[in-house]
């Protein structure tokens, strides 16, 4: 609708302009919002502010000659000049009912675009060191690629979901060891955990099911054989529980990659070799450096360390050569918590020296998430004295509980949930509030089980509270495409309360379903109205991978 508006306001200038009522000017980005108050109707415009100066009239004076203009539309009913110069549009009543037809014929397609025209986009995100069970803290980071994914899919993206293994290096060389300890111990044999190693109980137990099933078989073999053996059992125990715990949260990966097969695979070789000829690497006190700073990034960075090992950089710069040279991805989006923002630069610098647009990277970074009862903060878990891993608070709250509230804040905000508050049963619960809403329409239609509505007339539909539902089930489109623009899925979270809202608002005013015949007519233009509806608020919370409840 923003757009469709904006190409009216396009269109008006343009034609002012020909009829000499308006100078040639380059027209401003045309930015249609909704106002704040309902008196200045349902979409604004301030393009007669912007280019005042430049046709030298007033504001106001631009405003009208540009309404003079304004081709027809059959979705609007009237249009006024406010204010100092803002262009207020009011939404057709009788076209805003007929959409109901539109959104019944197109059923769960209704909101999704054609932004994307099939541009194929990776969305990378989890990627945890596979070191252990998955921390609540991590459950902001998944809901939030996978809601963007979504988000891309409806907006017409061709959208690839990865999940990427931190399989090698420094931190899977502790796991190894420290689980190693941990088996040896179960067998009666003294091993120090390693400094920096991993102590929580999950390496105990762990220890102790490796020691049952394989006795003393690793402790016959050479350390080394037996530390890499090792850690191929510990590595498929924590991907097994990841694994576990996402498909509880309803999180689905199209891949996942081995950071390990970049090296294994040749990658890394083949991306040092475009390093070196594109003079971007240099050797200095026993190490491999990426020059960085040269490319806009903040200082240079270490790609071989002096022990000959590939430092972390290594991996990101052969992974997103794997993924943008060798897999053709035209987008890429990662997914990196609030301690990954002073790599931005180097990624980009990474970028150039690749010979790639930096614009074709996206670093999406999410603030830390403070997990609350009531008023006190959580650290520590109560049952094991240690993190509180994801799977506790699924088992408390529940997947669509963890998904809208951790959906309810922008990225680059830090946010507190609160357990208390996700278990309520109220509409101070937001999700139980959306959910209820859902579960109301489907009470609604089973009621009015067989009956045939499909002749219902639209332009029946005329309350106040009728209409204020329909102005909210429009907005889909365009809440997607804010969205999946920006890369913001908490937009959803908003609408979908708002939607919520203006149907229990409905519910309460307009009955639905009458058994006197004279409100026969009506019954089943409403009826029509509450299944549209339906649709709507299950495609928001599909967008959101909330389920849409038909019972609570």
């Amino acid at each position: 609708m923003k757009r469709e508006i904006a190409q009216l306001l396009k269109d008006a200038v343009l034609k002012a302009q020909g009829a000499g009522d308006l100078p040639p000017f380059e027209l401003p980005p045309l930015i249609v919002e909704q106002p704040q108050r309902e008196e200045h109707g349902d979409y604004a415009n301030n393009l007669a502010l912007q280019v005042a100066g430049r046709v030298g009239m007033p504001p106001r004076q631009v405003a009208e000659i540009v309404v003079k203009h304004l081709p027809p539309a059959e979705f609007i009913s009237r249009v006024e000049v406010a204010g100092p110069g803002f262009i207020n549009f009011t939404l057709d009543d009788g076209w805003l009912a007929r959409q109901v037809e539109t959104i019944l014929a197109q059923g769960p397609s209704y909101g999704r675009l054609d932004l994307g025209r099939d541009k194929r986009v990776q969305v990378e995100y989890g990627s945890a060191n596979p070191t252990g069970p998955l921390h609540v803290g991590f459950a902001r980071n998944v809901v939030l690629g996978d809601s963007l994914a979504n988000l891309l899919e409806a907006a017409g993206y061709e959208v690839q979901r990865e999940y990427y293994v931190n399989d090698t290096g420094t931190q899977m060389r502790l796991f190894n060891e420290s689980l190693y300890a941990r088996y040896a111990q179960a067998l009666g044999r003294e091993e120090e955990i390693p400094e920096g190693g991993y102590r929580g109980p999950y390496m105990v137990e762990w220890g102790r099911e490796i020691a049952e099933v394989e006795d003393d078989r690793y402790l016959q073999m050479p350390r080394e054989e037996a530390l890499e053996a090792i850690g191929e059992v510990g590595l498929s125990k924590v991907l097994e529980g990841v694994k576990e715990d996402l498909e509880l949260l309803g999180i689905r990966y199209d891949n996942w990659f081995s950071e390990r097969s970049l090296y294994e695979d040749g990658y890394f070789g083949e991306v040092m070799e475009i390093l070196r000829q594109g003079g971007h690497i240099f050797e200095e006190e026993g190490a491999i450096w990426f020059g960085a700073s040269a490319l806009g990034g903040d200082k240079d960075e270490v790609v071989v360390r002096s022990t000959g090992e590939p430092g972390y950089f290594a991996s990101d710069i052969a992974y997103h050569y794997q993924k943008f040279i060798k897999r053709g991805f035209d987008w890429v989006i990662d997914v990196w918590g609030a301690d990954h923002q002073g790599h931005v630069p180097r990624m980009k610098a990474m970028m150039r020296a690749l010979g790639l647009d930096p614009e074709r990277l996206t670093l999406l970074i999410y603030q830390l998430v403070t997990l609350k009862r009531g008023g006190e903060v959580l650290r520590l878990s109560k049952r094991t004295g240690d993190i509180i891993t994801l799977r506790e608070v699924l088992d408390e709250v529940g997947p669509d509980a963890i998904r809208f509230f951790l959906l309810t804040h922008a990225a680059d905000s830090q946010m507190d949930f609160d357990l208390e508050l996700a278990k309520e049963q109220s509409q101070e619960n937001p999700v139980y509030y959306v959910q209820y809403a859902h579960a109301r329409i489907a009470s609604v239609l089973r009621y009015a089980g067989d009956f045939d509505y499909s002749d219902g007339d639209l332009s029946l539909l005329t309350h106040e509270a009728e209409l204020a539902l329909l102005r909210q089930m429009v907005l889909l489109p365009d809440i997607v495409e804010l969205a999946a623009t920006n890369l913001a899925p908490h937009h959803l979270t908003y609408y979908a309360q708002d939607l919520a809202s203006a149907f229990h608002s409905f519910y309460k005013q307009c009955r639905v379903v009458s058994s006197y015949p004279e409100d026969m007519p009506l019954n089943k233009a409403r009826l029509k109205l509450v299944k549209a509806c339906q649709i709507v608020l299950a495609q928001v919370l599909g967008l959101m991978g909330v389920s849409a409840p038909e019972k609570m």
